[in-house]
């Protein structure tokens, strides 16, 4: 990669698991009872292909400091049972409020650490999601699983209720590296998780690594993705490391800035790191994602099925998602709604029957129209505004706002289509950027995202 492309684009950016981005979310047009209406709304004109359902289970033992989720650092696991009591409230008053027990096509499981929960109580917590819902054979189950902690006791249990699809976190094999972001495991452990995995019947085992870790170095990431290639998982996230130290609570500044990589030598990891995956005979996959020919993802892509929303890539796409928990993001896809983010404001609210909701965005008809734009360029790296609905009354000035990425051979617009070049590939949330309309009219004085590099 050009030198002087990465110095010229790399800017801060969101990643687009929506669109409005979170930071200009209008709050103040926002309602409890507006986020009801529309989901009501939404759920009876699609609830024939079901909803997506998210839980999010904040707790960890220890800080990992190249994390930015919301987290509960403890080692008191008498917090499960009270929390899992709170998860399942939440549920039911979604249910009242949709009249009935939805379809479930996919349910994923996040954190914070999931396995910090026993076995035991996951089951407790999805048994009593599950009698709650209406789920269909081929439901996707998924969960994310530390290597350290997640037991075969887990994997036994999970698998059991249907689970088929894992996601480990490796990050980086190197030991230096894995001190600086306090996530000390050996490749024994990633190893035995994902083989135990597949013995209990898990069809997509996949690994997550970052690149642009402090202390981390081009030799570092080709011993990792060596290493990952003797496991061959199913699908491997491959995340450029998100430097946000000013948000609260994720533990970044326990190493300076120049500990990190410079944008060059972070796009050089990635770059390496692409092609022993492609090498490896993966399929890129969007962005900073790989998979196997048959893995669900790569067909889904080929199927033109491919969806991105908070919980990112998905293999098929509904129209409501419902996230549960503490931070936990809903979209009715006329809106979002967020959860508080204390676990003791959160638990509070249910006991008092309300849900937990601290602010959202109700989607204008502009934001509807970026909305596609934006999926369409993130999920299939073009996007058209040949159909009067994709058109929008600033679509002259975005398409010469893009036309310097035309000419650095990032993009290619012809007639009403665009498409994201091999080159332009990398820098696709620059290209995004071009079209987030709310962005381009308030330019932020502070920074709130990372670098798109």
């Amino acid at each position: 990669m050009h030198l002087d492309l990465v110095t010229k684009y790399n800017v801060p950016g969101p990643r687009y698991t929506s669109y409005p981005t979170v930071p200009y979310w209008n709050n103040n047009s926002f309602s409890l009872k507006g986020w009801k209406n529309t989901l009501r709304k939404s759920y009876l004109e699609s609830k024939e292909e079901g909803i997506s359902l998210y839980i999010h289970l904040p707790f960890c033992e220890s800080m990992c400091t190249f994390c930015g989720c919301t987290k509960r650092i403890t080692r008191n696991h008498d917090v499960e049972i009270p929390y899992i009591k709170s998860l399942i409230k939440e549920w039911q008053l979604y249910l009242d409020l949709l009249g009935e027990k939805p379809i479930v096509k996919e349910l994923h499981i996040g954190g914070g650490t999931p396995t910090f929960f026993s076995a035991q109580h996951l089951q407790l917590l999805l048994e009593g999601i599950f009698r709650r819902t209406k789920k269909p054979m081929e439901a996707e189950l998924s969960f994310e699983g530390h290597p350290n902690n997640t037991s075969e006791e887990h994997l036994k249990t999970l698998a059991s209720l249907g689970f088929t699809r894992v996601s480990y976190g490796v990050q980086d094999y190197n030991e230096t590296v894995q001190k600086a972001i306090r996530r000390i495991q050996p490749f024994e452990n990633v190893k035995f998780v994902t083989e135990t995995s597949r013995e209990h019947g898990f069809t997509s085992v996949g690994h997550d690594i970052i690149y642009g870790l402090p202390f981390q170095t081009k030799e570092h990431v080709i011993h990792t993705i060596e290493r990952t290639r003797e496991l061959r998982p199913d699908r491997i996230a491959f995340y450029s490391y998100a430097h946000v130290p000013w948000m609260k609570g994720n533990g970044q500044r326990g190493y300076k800035e120049t500990d990190l990589p410079t944008p060059g030598e972070k796009r050089v990891q990635y770059e390496t790191g692409k092609a022993l995956l492609l090498d490896a005979g993966y399929v890129e996959i969007g962005m900073d994602h790989f998979a196997l020919p048959d893995e669900a993802l790569t067909l889904a892509m080929q199927a033109n099925r491919i969806h991105r929303n908070f919980m990112g890539y998905t293999a098929s796409k509904t129209q409501v998602m419902i996230g549960l928990g503490v931070s936990a993001i809903s979209d009715s896809w006329y809106s979002f709604a967020q959860n508080v983010k204390g676990v003791e404001e959160y638990q509070n609210l249910l006991e008092n029957d309300v849900l937990p909701v601290y602010r959202g965005h109700l989607l204008t008809t502009e934001d509807l129209i970026i909305r596609s734009h934006i999926l369409n360029i993130m999920c299939h790296f073009k996007t058209s505004w040949r159909e009067e609905s994709m058109k929008f009354p600033e679509l002259a000035e975005t398409i010469i706002r893009l036309q310097e990425m035309e000419q650095d051979g990032l993009i290619e617009i012809y007639g009403d289509h665009l498409l994201v070049t091999d080159k332009g590939k990398p820098f696709v949330r620059n290209v995004c950027m071009g079209f987030d309309l709310r962005l381009q009219r308030n330019k932020p004085e502070t920074q709130l995202f990372s670098m798109t590099v």
